[in-house]
Formats: C-alpha cells, sequence, structure tokens
C-alpha cells in the first residue's frame, strides 16, 4: 500500500464518484478505479459499494476512510515538521549549563529564542563540569554554556568565549585579607584553598601558582562551585573564583583581585568538535552572542574592593 492509494481513495470516498474523483485527482477514471481494486484486493476488504449513480461506502469502508484521512494529516504534518527543521524552525535543542556562567545571558537569551523560533523546544540540562563535557561529546547535549580558563582546551571540544573575566579570591567578610584592595598571589598559597573535586582543577591550581614557585594549600576538595562558596562562607578557607559568581549568590562574601597572575576565566559556547549543530542551535548561538554584547555594554565598572558576590 502506497500513499497514493490513500490520497485516491479519499478522494473518492468524500465525492461517492469516480469521475468527479478522478477530476480532482488530475488522474484517468479506469486508472483510478483500478487503483481502488489493488487497494481492495492488498487489504481483502470491499471498501466500496459501486452502482449505476456511483459509490457508496461499506462500513469497513467509512472506517478505513477515517483512517485514511487521519494517516494522510500526519504525513503532511511529519513532511512540515522536517521542512521547519530544515530551517531551524522545529527541533529539540538541548543545553547544558553551569548556574553562575548563565545569570546575565540565559534568562534573555531563552526569551528571544522562543520569540524568533517558538516551534523549538528548547531542553536545559544543569550538569557539572565533566558531565556537561561528557554530554557533548556523546551528542545527548548541542551545545553547553560553561566557565573556562582562557588557556585551556579540552580535547575534541570547540570553545567559543562570550566574556572574559580576571581571576579573583572569595573571601568571608571577617577574613584579614578581605581589609586588602587586591592581594599579592604569594600571599594566597599559604591560605587554605577550597578547590573542586575535578581531575583537572588541581592541574589548574598548580598552573596558577607556578609563577611564585610555591604550591597552592588545598584543604578540601568539593563536588560543586555552591559548596565551595558555602564553605568559604563558614570560614574554612577561601577560593579562586571569576566575579561572575557575584551575580549567584546572596550579599555575604567579598572579591578581590589577584595581582602576580595574568590568568583569567571565559564564560562561553561549547559544542563537539565536528558535531552536527542544528540550525536552531546555531541561531540560539546567535541570539547568545547578541544578548552577551548587550550585557557587557551595560555591565557596571571594573572589580573594586567593595564588590560583593551573591548568593552562596
Amino acid at each position: 500500500m502506497e500513499l497514493r492509494h490513500l490520497r485516491y481513495f479519499l478522494a473518492v470516498g468524500e465525492a461517492l464518484n469516480f469521475t468527479k474523483a478522478a477530476a480532482r485527482l488530475r488522474v484517468a477514471q479506469p486508472a483510478l478505479s483500478r487503483q481502488m481494486r489493488d487497494l481492495e484486493d492488498e487489504i481483502g476488504v470491499d471498501l466500496l459499494r459501486r452502482g449505476p449513480r456511483g459509490v457508496t461506502l461499506t462500513p469497513e469502508g467509512k472506517l478505513f476512510l477515517q483512517e485514511a484521512r487521519e494517516l494522510l494529516k500526519l504525513t503532511g504534518e511529519s513532511v512540515k515538521k522536517v521542512h521547519a527543521m530544515v530551517r531551524g524552525q522545529y527541533s529539540e535543542l538541548h543545553i547544558g549549563y553551569r548556574v553562575p556562567t548563565i545569570v546575565e545571558i540565559l534568562p534573555q537569551a531563552l526569551a528571544a529564542f522562543q520569540k524568533a523560533v517558538p516551534g523549538v523546544k528548547v531542553r536545559l540540562h544543569e550538569l557539572a563540569f565533566d558531565e556537561l563535557i561528557a554530554g557533548l561529546r556523546s551528542t545527548a547535549l548541542e551545545l553547553a554554556i560553561l566557565l573556562l580558563p582562557t588557556s585551556e582546551r579540552i580535547t575534541g571540544i570547540e570553545f567559543e568565549s562570550l566574556h572574559t573575566y580576571p581571576l579573583c579570591v572569595a573571601l568571608n567578610a571577617a577574613h584579614p585579607l578581605a581589609q586588602l584592595e587586591s592581594i599579592p598571589l604569594e600571599r594566597l598559597a599559604a591560605e587554605p584553598i577550597l578547590g573542586l573535586r575535578r581531575n583537572d582543577y588541581r592541574r589548574y591550581l598548580d598552573r596558577i601558582f607556578a609563577p611564585t614557585g610555591l604550591k597552592p594549600h588545598i584543604i578540601t576538595e568539593c563536588d560543586t562551585f555552591s559548596s565551595v562558596l558555602i564553605e568559604v562562607e563558614a570560614g574554612h578557607g577561601i577560593a579562586l573564583f571569576a566575579p561572575i559568581y557575584k551575580l549567584a549568590a546572596a550579599k555575604r562574601l567579598l572579591y578581590r583581585r589577584i595581582i602576580g597572575t595574568t590568568e583569567s576565566l571565559s564564560a562561553g559556547i561549547a559544542r563537539a568538535k565536528n558535531g552536527n549543530v542544528t540550525p536552531a542551535g546555531e541561531e540560539f548561538c546567535e541570539i547568545l552572542r547578541n544578548v552577551s554584547n548587550g550585557a557587557t555594554a551595560t555591565k557596571s565598572g571594573p572589580l573594586t574592593a567593595t564588590t560583593q558576590v551573591i548568593n552562596g
């Protein structure tokens, strides 16, 4: 059975006349009659009663007419959806993210994207850094928005920076170093540092302190940045972060600029190298760029001694 059999039967069943149906379909009447015979033979049921004044539907024919109408409707909708997907106007877009990296731009980008491409469903996945990278490599995620050291490269991953932040130190307000406007990197080496339980994070800290010839004193490794900030707030140590965290937590911690390092962190878009980003994904990236440019243009002045982090 082919789709043309269904279209032909729908025309005959609605017109109840071979001549009228043939004219509507622009096919010869004998050919149409033969196609209806072939359809009935294939399914083994009489669908039509033929008479000198036209045709009527058998009970089986009435049921099959309803089913044929629904099948053809679904087929037409499927074709439209496929064409819309090619244009980036229909699909599901799976995006991974880390909370601090998205607070400035993701809400605005989502609103703009849904307005521009209402047929695409955006599925957000809040994941740990390693899970984001694994999701991109496995194609479970099409894009990820994350924070990455500007000097770092990840095998198999392309990264597009949207905004770069200086590396700063997060402090409890009662910490003695909080009285300083900026802190030399050498002074931080002796402080108890709270880090992340990630394979690359300890190497990253070692690289930051390498110019000083000192080793960082890491006392605890946490699963998430939020956990690190809670530990800092409790007075258990300090943490090295980007000031973007001031947008994601309560007014309890302070940020101070670090002197003696050129290390910085970039918030941006990650995707798998040679991955197939859909037109919808490309459209979302473009909106992220535009929103990020707007956020950067309206951002307040440089980090000062009174800049605070929000939300532990």
